[in-house]
């Protein structure tokens, strides 16, 4: 049924690096629900496989001293959701990625894996761009930290170095605190379906909770990456709550993105979702963060 050339073991994070090195084509294997689907297909016939699903070291959710929201690459989308500090500061994240698959794909599918496939339909990754989420990478010439706008290169590839694994998506407290968000998966089924369409939007409001201090917007499957709306977000930032700002916010962000025609939806039908999501998640956010419209 699996078609694999060899599986290393790794003992830990340096051991994974080393045999990254040793094995350059060996591929990544974590929790292992897409990899593991593949070689049934037999898309990876003859696979190298270095597991690093014993590294605990990588797994579990924590506050760094300057307040940086540490997750660990390992994580599963359960303990996500699940996870008080996540519950506190970007419930968001742990709403995404519980519409992932069913309940037996959260409870292995992992925060890494899901971003390093590099997908743009990815569940977290709309949610990780709208909080400016920084990937930390371990390789042979140490750790790496990069925004994850630049760690997605395009459809399916990231940037992942020779001899790297990615250890942490990282979220800082400047993109958290105080802000509250909402997100919106459009897909053709309720449950255990791909997202036509992600959307994400997180907003902080000024002390009175009358003017929009800071805003983001970005989408999964709006163009072949995860990407923010930053024409929406300028319009939006420094105006007065309305429903027309919400309206003219939700209008702006057809400036930005770049959906494509496809068998699950078209390129229209997209950007009339995207508009009409963006105002929804916009009106939900602003009530989370007890602003009135």
């Amino acid at each position: 049924m699996y078609d694999m050339k060899a599986l290393y073991q790794a003992a830990d994070v340096a051991d994974a690096v080393a045999l990254r090195l040793a094995h350059p084509e060996a591929q990544i294997i974590a929790g292992g629900s897409d990899v593991l689907v593949q070689m049934r297909e037999g898309k990876r016939a003859g696979a190298e496989l270095i597991s690093i699903y014993g590294l605990d070291e990588l797994r579990g959710v924590s506050l760094e001293e300057d307040g940086t929201l540490r997750i660990g690459s390992l994580t599963s989308f359960s303990h996500i959701t699940q996870d008080p500090l996540i519950q506190k500061y970007v419930n968001v994240l742990g709403e995404a990625v519980d519409q992932v698959g069913g309940p037996q794909i959260r409870n292995i599918g992992t925060i890494g894996g899901n971003t390093c496939n590099g997908v743009t339909s990815a569940d977290s990754a709309s949610t990780l761009h709208a909080y400016d989420a920084i990937v930390e990478l371990t390789g042979p010439d140490g750790v790496r930290r990069q925004p994850i706008h630049d760690f997605y290169i395009k459809a399916g590839k990231v940037d992942i170095r020779a001899g790297e694994i990615q250890t942490a998506i990282l979220i800082p407290k400047e993109s958290y605190e105080n802000t509250f968000g909402h997100y919106i998966k459009y897909a053709m089924r309720n449950a255990m379906d791909i997202a036509t369409l992600g959307t994400s939007v997180n907003v902080r409001l000024s002390a009175d909770k009358k003017t929009v201090e800071r805003v983001r917007v970005a989408f999964g499957v709006a163009g072949p990456v995860p990407l923010r709306a930053g024409t929406a977000e300028a319009l939006a930032v420094g105006q007065s709550l309305s429903m027309d700002l919400a309206e003219r916010f939700a209008q702006a962000v057809k400036e930005d993105i770049n959906p494509r025609d496809s068998w699950r939806a078209a390129r229209d039908f997209r950007m009339h979702i995207a508009v009409e999501s963006t105002k929804r998640a916009f009106i939900e956010s602003v009530k989370k963060a007890g602003g009135e419209l």
